[in-house]
């Protein structure tokens, strides 16, 4: 049922679309691999500004980064399992990640409002609501959880865990930059950590395997045990 109910959905969706390698021949060589610009410490934004490599900006930008490499990791895991429903979604949001990077990489107050309103990002609030879509079509079918659930249920669901973890590293890294990014960036943030929740709980339940949750040294298994 989930299944169908995605592919109708991504029907729906102003997703990007994943090019294959055969199409990608067609498009311009890139740039080089180094530029050796870098070689002093510092890093140029998106709007030729340079900045040391240590700064506020290219910390979200590498924790954004390192999420959207873990993420590529679970779509690893997921591939050939019964969880694999998920992969075009975390393909999503690894582009959207990309776009995320560009609105960090140009501060609204930059010169070039040229840039500036060519890396606006999710101005009608569409992709944290597209989030919100998708937690509320994972959850229902979810074990109802009465304790704190340990980050477990298999390689996809753990890593899954690991990547929540490094989206709220991300959240906390854009919090000293939240007067020079959109407000949309923000929130979309903030809503993918609930979003990898529900998907490392849905994953676990679709490859069926058992969650852990937290037991205290007593026995208890919740507060409502005292």
């Amino acid at each position: 049922m989930f299944a169908r109910r995605f592919s109708t959905a991504c029907t729906r969706l102003r997703t990007p679309t994943i090019k294959t390698p055969d199409q990608l021949k067609s498009y311009p060589p890139t740039v080089k691999v180094y530029t050796r610009t870098g070689d002093r410490g510092t890093s140029a934004l998106f709007t030729g500004e340079r900045r040391r490599k240590d700064d506020a900006v290219f910390a979200a930008l590498g924790t954004a980064d390192e999420l959207s490499s873990t993420l590529g990791l679970v779509i690893a895991h997921l591939e050939g399992t019964p969880a694999s429903a998920l992969v075009p979604r975390l393909e999503t949001v690894q582009c959207l990640l990309q776009d995320v990077g560009s609105n960090v990489a140009t501060p609204v107050g930059a010169k070039s409002q040229a840039k500036v309103k060519r890396t606006r990002f999710d101005a009608d609030g569409f992709h944290s609501s597209n989030l919100e879509l998708w937690i509320d079509e994972l959850s229902p079918a979810l074990p109802v959880h009465r304790a704190f659930i340990l980050p477990s249920g298999g390689h996809a669901a753990s890593t899954l865990h690991v990547a929540r973890t490094i989206c709220r590293r991300t959240e906390r890294a854009l919090v000293p930059l939240l007067a020079d990014i959109d407000k949309e960036t923000f929130t979309f943030v903030n809503r993918l950590s609930d979003f990898l929740f529900v998907a490392a709980r849905w994953t676990a339940m679709k490859q069926g395997i058992a969650e852990k949750i937290y037991v205290h040294p007593q026995g208890r298994v919740t507060e409502y045990d005292k």
